[in-house]
C-alpha cells in the first residue's frame, strides 16, 4: 500500500518476485500482477535521498534506474527452459505523461506496454486502451503473420481517423477528398464497437480475431469498390 514505508514498499516487490521465482524454478508459469513500478520508484527515491543520494530526473537519484532493471529482468524463462514468469507491471503517470521517467525507463526494459488514456474512458469507452500508444515487442514470437498484418491495417485506418478528427467533427472535411479518410469514417462505428467491451461481457481469443478479420475484410471491400 502506498501508505506504508518506503522500506516495506520495496521489500514487498521483491519478496512477490521472489514468491514468483521460487514457483516457477519448479517448473511452474507464473502470473505476476504488481501495483505499481511507480510506487517501488518512488520507495527507492525516498531512500536513495535520505541518505545523500544526488536528485537526477524529476528528482529520481540514479539508484532508481539501477534497481528498477534489476527487478523487473527477474521476470521471464527459467534457465533451464522449464517454468516462467509472465508480469504485469503497472506504471502511473502525472497527467497522463508519456515523458513521465519511470514510464520511459519501464519502456526501455519491458516486452511490451499497454496504454490507458484518461479521454477514452471520460468518454465511457472501456477498456480505455490508446491502441495507438500501445506498443507490443513480443507480437511477431506469438502472434501469425497475416494477423499481424490485419493489426497493422486496423491501426493504420484507426489513426487516419485520429489524426483527422477535428476536421471531421466541425465538419471540415468533404467526403470524397481522400479515400483513405473516407474509409476511415466509413469504419470508425464498427472499430469502436470492435473495441469496446463491457465488464460482464465475455469474449473468447477466436470470437475476437474472428471478429477482426470480418472488420478487416469489410475494409478490403471497401478499397476495391
Amino acid at each position: 500500500p502506498a501508505d506504508q514505508s518506503p522500506l516495506m514498499r520495496l521489500q514487498g516487490a521483491m519478496t512477490a518476485t521472489s514468491i514468483a521465482e521460487y514457483f516457477r524454478d519448479q517448473g511452474r508459469d507464473v502470473l505476476l500482477l504488481m501495483d505499481s513500478l511507480t510506487r517501488f520508484c518512488q520507495a527507492q527515491r525516498e531512500l536513495g535521498l535520505a541518505i545523500g543520494e544526488p536528485p537526477a530526473t524529476k528528482g529520481y537519484p540514479p539508484s532508481v534506474f539501477a534497481k528498477l532493471p534489476k527487478l523487473v529482468e527477474r521476470a521471464g524463462n527459467a534457465e533451464s527452459g522449464r517454468g516462467s514468469i509472465t508480469a504485469f507491471y503497472t506504471v502511473l503517470t502525472e497527467g497522463d505523461d508519456q515523458q513521465d521517467p519511470i514510464a520511459d525507463a519501464a519502456r526501455a526494459i519491458l516486452d511490451g506496454h499497454i496504454v490507458l488514456s484518461r479521454t477514452l474512458a471520460e468518454q465511457g469507452h472501456y477498456p480505455a486502451i490508446d491502441i495507438e500508444a500501445s506498443v507490443s515487442r513480443a507480437l511477431p514470437l506469438i502472434v501469425p503473420e497475416e494477423a499481424i498484418q490485419m493489426i497493422h491495417r486496423f491501426k493504420r485506418v484507426y489513426s487516419t481517423y485520429a489524426q483527422n478528427a477535428d476536421l471531421i467533427s466541425v465538419g471540415a472535411y468533404n467526403v470524397g477528398t481522400d479515400p483513405a479518410i473516407d474509409e476511415a469514417i466509413q469504419l470508425r462505428p464498427a472499430m469502436t464497437k470492435f473495441l469496446t467491451q463491457s465488464m460482464r461481457e465475455k469474449v473468447s481469443l477466436e470470437q475476437a480475431w474472428t471478429e477482426l478479420a470480418t472488420l478487416m475484410r469489410s475494409e478490403n471491400s471497401a478499397e476495391g469498390e
